[in-house]
């Protein structure tokens, strides 16, 4: 066998061993017995879960993003920690926040120990992640909410998993690598540095088939019927052009409880419409669909 036969064959044998060595890792998440999942963000799970990148999922409100993060927290049987974005949070929040006015009180009245400064440093939902003694789910939820550098200003910490504390002079390092879901409804753009280093996906909104499989999740054996009735009425208000805000799935699930709990007739959802308010939250969207549903069109646009 000649050199060259040989280093193919040994750089075979490495692929093959990083091959399989990914695709045992990513036989790790499979859904959960209350979340849907397809098999296109599965593997986005799976996938950012084996080059242990951050998931950056995005899609309109309603689509299950937010859930994803609990069903694989159930499904891994790991503890889950939210960090919920602000439009007033700040990067150091995630990483620790030193208590100064505690210390000064403290000083003050001769209570606790004012030189052991580390007793005022309580750790954000970050530092939760990375000094917990287990892997943990970290969900960093609706990151777009914060200012236009908070996802750079993360860069460092989610890329080495380390902090450092300046006034106690510490490295914080993360004892296991949290699994890092991060959400976002695009309302503002994101860094190209920070979506480098992510691994993406774009939720989309259910079809009538799948939102089935997401009712028989919730509801169980429910009529099929009501099933059938509500999904055409449901459809048909979000083709509505002129709605400022299309129902999402958590108020079509709303709208179904309502409409067992009350028993109302399910004979024709769309003409009748029963309990609007669940599934429509503005007043403009309400005149919307009844002029629409009306006349068969809207003037609003034109």
């Amino acid at each position: 066998m000649s050199r060259m036969e040989s280093w193919k064959k040994r750089n075979r044998s490495k692929r093959n061993k990083r091959s399989n060595k990914m695709t045992k890792d990513m036989n790790v998440f499979k859904g959960s017995d209350n979340y849907v999942v397809t098999d296109e963000l599965m593997n986005a799970v799976n996938v950012s879960i084996a080059l242990k990148k951050p998931l950056l999922i995005k899609g309109e409100p309603g689509t299950g993003k937010t859930m994803l993060a609990e069903a694989i927290a159930e499904s891994l049987d790991m503890p889950l920690i939210i960090w919920s974005i602000k439009s007033t949070t700040k990067a150091q929040d995630g990483l620790y926040i030193y208590d100064t006015v505690q210390r000064l009180y403290d000083s003050q009245f001769g209570e606790g120990d004012v030189k052991n400064i580390g007793q005022y440093i309580k750790l954000g939902k970050l530092g939760e992640a990375f000094t917990s003694e287990q892997q943990v789910v970290l969900l960093i939820d609706e990151i777009d909410k914060a200012d236009l550098e908070f996802p750079n200003d993360l860069l460092w910490e989610l890329d080495k998993m380390e902090f450092y504390i300046n006034e106690t002079k510490e490295t914080v390092t993360a004892k296991h690598r949290p699994i890092v879901i991060i959400t976002s409804n695009a309302e503002k753009e994101l860094p190209d540095a920070f979506l480098r280093r992510c691994i993406f996906h774009y939720i989309e909104f259910p079809d009538a088939e799948k939102m089935e499989e997401i009712i028989h999740v919730h509801y169980g054996d429910i009529d099929k019927k009501l099933v059938e009735n509500a999904l055409n009425a449901f459809y048909k208000i979000r083709d509505m052009k002129d709605l400022q805000k299309r129902p999402s799935t958590s108020e079509l699930l709303d709208w179904i409880q309502a409409l067992m709990i009350s028993g109302v007739s399910i004979t024709d959802l769309y003409e009748e419409m029963p309990f609007l308010g669940v599934l429509l939250k503005k007043n403009q969207d309400i005149d919307v669909f009844e002029e629409i549903r009306e006349k068969g069109y809207s003037l609003r646009n034109w």
